[in-house]
């Protein structure tokens, strides 16, 4: 007999399909939360059940959890812990814990990928086109690779997953996995992600225009409250407002927070480990603590959300080396403009005492001290014809 604890998401939820694809009837599968694994841990052995096989995929577990699974395998016990995320490489010191960043080919692995190698290797799943084709839009996905390749199937993978129940979707994939020798979706699972799509489309556009800036510790945080669609939310916040470090998405109702980063330089799992959580460099969470109730809700609460740039200008352009025009909630203009080999700043017509060697740098530094915004063409134009007013008196 088998046990898998694996997490609730789509990789998590991966690894119970492949379980379910090699062990069938005879495995019992469980997805938790970050915070619901080690009670499960905690029950299993308490149980001192030393027949069944116990599986861990894409999630670890605490200390204490540590040592007793420690003490169960010496004792014993059969035991695999397979995951991904580089704050569990610390398990590689077991015999039992297997944790692997990336691959060969230097690609990040999923837990799907990790577990699939595993059972292929011990003869426990026969391969397949339309497995490993399912495992991939897994790892890509997960690992976030989909959108370097512009694989939108792996994205309409995971919006598939969160449009039905865990069950639904574990069972109407085995059926495909089984049935099929190529991955595609149905007729039908086309026309409703397409909608999905739509619908996301839409709730990004909204909150865009509730995003809070927040300098916690040494990063500028972009704060944003949310209940759903955070990988999408997170990554387009991201590219949307480049001058902050990492999005914070709060889900109240979840009293979790998911932190994303589109910057090599920047590793949000460091973020999620000082609240007690963990991940990817890029991608992580962690469970509400008071520390991080306090820093992101208490804080935040009351600050204004960033306003957004100018999306249809013709003349107000960023990176424009004549100057690119924001303001700032005080109502102060900044005119961000090359001189030679570096950009300069003047504010309301006064150059400032600052040089930058890039337009993306001086952008970076008024958006952080200033949380301006670029100004619309009409505006720029009275800007200019200001100024150059003032230059003839």
């Amino acid at each position: 007999m088998y046990k898998l604890l694996s997490h609730n998401d789509l990789d998590g939820v991966g690894c119970g399909i492949l379980a379910k694809l090699a062990f069938g009837k005879e495995v019992n599968i469980r997805y938790n939360s970050v915070g619901g694994l080690d009670k499960e841990v905690s029950w299993f052995l308490d149980q001192k059940d030393m027949d069944t096989f116990l599986f861990i995929t894409d999630l670890s577990v605490n200390e204490e959890n540590e040592k007793r699974l420690a003490e169960y395998f010496r004792s014993g016990g059969n035991l695999q812990l397979i995951d991904h995320h580089k704050t569990a490489l610390h398990f590689n010191e077991y015999e039992w814990g297997h944790v692997v960043v990336e691959n060969g080919e230097g690609k990040l692995n999923s837990a799907t990928s990790l577990l699939y190698e595993y059972l292929v290797k011990h003869n426990l799943l026969t391969p397949k086109p339309v497995i490993e084709e399912f495992v991939e839009l897994i790892r890509q996905y997960d690992t976030w690779e989909w959108e370097e390749n512009d694989n939108y199937e792996a994205h309409r993978l995971n919006s598939l997953f969160y449009l039905i129940s865990i069950d639904e979707f574990v069972e109407i994939m085995l059926e495909r996995l089984q049935d099929n020798e190529h991955f595609q979706f149905s007729d039908f699972e086309k026309k409703i992600l397409e909608l999905e799509d739509n619908k996301i489309e839409r709730y990004i556009r909204r909150k865009r225009r509730e995003l809070i800036q927040h300098k916690i510790d040494s990063y500028y945080a972009g704060v944003v409250f949310a209940e759903m669609y955070h990988s999408e939310l997170g990554n387009e916040l991201g590219k949307d407002y480049p001058h902050l470090d990492y999005i914070a998405i709060i889900n109240m109702g979840g009293r979790r927070i998911g932190f994303r980063t589109i910057h090599d330089d920047v590793d949000v799992s460091v973020v999620a480990q000082k609240y007690g959580g963990g991940g990817h460099s890029k991608a992580s969470g962690c469970t509400m603590s008071s520390e991080a109730f306090k820093q992101f809700v208490e804080e935040t609460f009351h600050l204004d959300p960033l306003r957004e740039d100018a999306r249809r200008n013709k003349f107000n352009l960023k990176g424009n080396p004549l100057g690119s025009l924001y303001r700032s909630n005080e109502g102060k203009n900044y005119l961000l403009f090359r001189k030679d080999e570096y950009w300069l700043l003047e504010e309301n017509h006064k150059e400032l005492t600052l040089s930058f060697p890039s337009f993306d740098d001086g952008e970076k530094f008024i958006k952080r001290n200033y949380q301006t915004w670029l100004i619309r063409d009409e505006e720029f134009v009275e800007y200019l014809m200001e100024g150059y007013k003032l230059s003839k008196k």
